[in-house]
């Protein structure tokens, strides 16, 4: 049984795996990804609920930027349900920008936002660990920089005892049956397949179907 309840409101937060696509001009607008087919199984397994999702994933963002606008895109629409999936772009700004951020940094940052929204918002947290595959190759050589994040991430979880997706290895697992590049040709970005497997098991973690 879900564990969103009726008239609820769910944000999405994140860079552009959340944003894909989505009309910045239309505040209901959810993009074409994951958290569109999340927000349309949930409204077809729970009519009833009448639950609103919201999506402000903006491409390209790091957690710094989500820090910049935390305020308004995410305190002010006060939500039930924070969804934060961030940390990819932490790690690919090192290898194509030589801009990195250090796990500190990373970990430290998102760690206010969620203090941040703790101490505004009576909000159910939802946290969506990062992922990469390797392809193409050199996207092995991330593992160094990533890996660590993601273990912040699990950290924060743990300490703030939020909902959690396991992304990086459950798009690891599946790699084994048909090669990454059919879950994001880019090792970065979902493929229509990789947006319903973020969406199964974000709805897994809150109960909504098993």
């Amino acid at each position: 049984m879900s564990l969103i309840k009726e008239n609820e409101v769910v944000l999405f937060q994140g860079d552009s795996i959340t944003d894909c696509g989505r009309n910045r001009e239309d505040g209901g607008s959810l993009g074409n990804g994951y958290a569109n087919m999340t927000a349309g199984t949930f409204g077809y397994l729970y009519p009833e609920r009448k639950v609103t999702f919201l999506n402000r994933g903006i491409s390209g963002n790091r957690v710094v930027d989500l820090e910049r606008r935390w305020e308004e895109d995410c305190l002010a629409l006060k939500p039930d349900w924070v969804s934060i999936y961030i940390g990819i772009n932490d790690t690919w700004r090192r290898y194509d920008r030589n801009d990195p951020t250090s796990t500190e940094s990373y970990y430290e940052g998102y760690r206010r936002l969620i203090l941040s929204t703790k101490e505004s918002l009576d909000a159910k947290l939802i946290l969506v660990e990062p992922f990469v595959l390797p392809v193409p190759d050199d996207r092995r050589a991330w593992r160094e920089d990533l890996d660590p994040k993601i273990a912040a991430v699990r950290a924060l979880a743990e300490e703030f005892k939020t909902l959690y997706v396991p992304l990086d290895g459950l798009f690891a697992a599946q790699s084994m049956r048909t090669g990454a590049a059919y879950w994001a040709g880019d090792g970065v970005h979902p493929s229509p397949a990789g947006h319903a497997l973020i969406a199964d098991a974000w709805l897994k973690a809150v109960g909504a179907r098993s």
